[in-house]
């Protein structure tokens, strides 16, 4: 009975699992999660799977085989909806029922969605730091490592089975070979070996229908990233005229009423990777969105950053462009003679939410 069921249990969360993977995209798009269960699961709502049932009535009551019936008399008494409008009632709605997808399966489940390329490493992904974890006890060591209990109960044990023991005067004197240290196994961990610049313009043409789109995007980009790498390190510029390093929550929440200097974010981030993250021994991405606007004659010398900076040490940027009613959308362009030269320069026009799923697989697709 028991097999039985767990039997049953996996087949279900087998078909749950198939719906999300068949409504991935309205997912993707809309960010319909109602949200994030500890750090490695997200809470998803799918429509409510029921099984089919028996449902018997009050006997007497007619129905199907009961009694007498003329010919195309619809059976059941239930109303029909197209008579006209339904009357208040007290029964309850159809409920949504919470599934529990962890990231991996959400990643698993994305690249499979987009035909995603697994991401060949650079550097030194493969290298693993050394961590000593105490987690052992040793016969030998030093003395500031000695451990008195455990010492203390192989004396114990040593005089009780030698007859030594009075119950009547405890006491317990370890000797040499009763002492017991701490000692320690070394553990090999997996060194961090991706680093993300998140960058979104926040000056005043951008909404918050256009920082709703990034934000989604961002999640399922890390998403992918995450499952590809062992470790992930993030960094977040936002910037109207003046950049600045912020942490995740404030990267989602500011906005400016400022103009825009695009190449103002491009310093940030040659900042941020000359500090924190060696071109040599880490892979590098960069999510830029914005919805185009920028200040003058700026974009020569965001195109100086770009083709000397930024892009020989960069796996991807990726520039988002996404539609304002308030922004030019004119810096696209600029970057689109570049592209042919930057094969790691990839451009995404977003145009509302519908295009989130396209937008990702335009800009991981490349598997670099």
């Amino acid at each position: 009975m028991a097999l039985e069921v767990e039997r049953n249990l996996r087949r279900f969360n087998e078909i749950v699992r198939g719906r999300i993977r068949k409504d991935l995209r309205k997912f993707v798009n809309h960010g319909e999660m109602i949200g994030r269960k500890g750090r490695e699961t997200v809470s998803i709502p799918v429509p409510n799977i029921e099984i089919p049932h028996f449902q018997h009535g009050q006997k007497g009551s007619g129905g199907t085989g009961q009694g007498e019936g003329d010919v195309g008399q619809p059976v059941g008494s239930g109303q029909d909806e197209a008579d006209g409008p339904g009357i208040a009632g007290n029964e309850p709605g159809r409920h949504i029922r919470e599934v529990e997808v962890t990231l991996d399966e959400l990643a698993e489940m994305l690249g499979v969605e987009l035909e995603l390329p697994n991401i060949v490493p650079k550097g030194q992904d493969s290298i693993n730091s050394v961590k000593d974890k105490y987690n052992t006890i040793s016969r030998t060591g030093p003395n500031s490592l000695r451990h008195f209990k455990r010492t203390y109960k192989q004396a114990l044990k040593r005089q009780i089975s030698s007859g030594t023991y009075n119950p009547k005067r405890p006491m317990i004197i370890p000797d040499r070979e009763d002492e017991r240290y701490r000692s320690w196994t070394s553990v090999q961990l997996p060194q961090a070996n991706a680093a993300i610049l998140y960058v979104m313009d926040v000056s005043g043409s951008m909404t918050d229908a256009q920082k709703e789109i990034v934000r989604v995007e961002s999640f399922w980009i890390d998403t992918w990233l995450k499952s590809q790498y062992d470790g992930i390190q993030r960094r977040y510029i936002v910037h109207d005229a003046v950049a600045h390093e912020v942490d995740e929550d404030t990267f989602y929440r500011t906005r400016e009423s400022g103009g825009t200097r695009i190449s103002s974010a491009y310093e940030k981030a040659v900042s941020i990777i000359s500090r924190d993250f060696p071109p040599s021994e880490w892979n590098i991405y960069i999510f830029q969105f914005s919805d185009g606007d920028n200040w003058g004659e700026d974009s020569k010398q965001c195109t100086e950053y770009l083709v000397e900076r930024l892009l020989p040490v960069c796996n991807l940027f990726c520039y988002g462009q996404v539609h304002s009613p308030y922004g030019s959308g004119e810096y696209i362009k600029d970057l689109r003679k570049l592209t042919d030269e930057h094969e790691n320069l990839i451009l995404s026009d977003i145009g509302t939410k519908e295009g989130i799923f396209d937008s990702i697989k335009t800009f991981l697709g490349k598997g670099r």
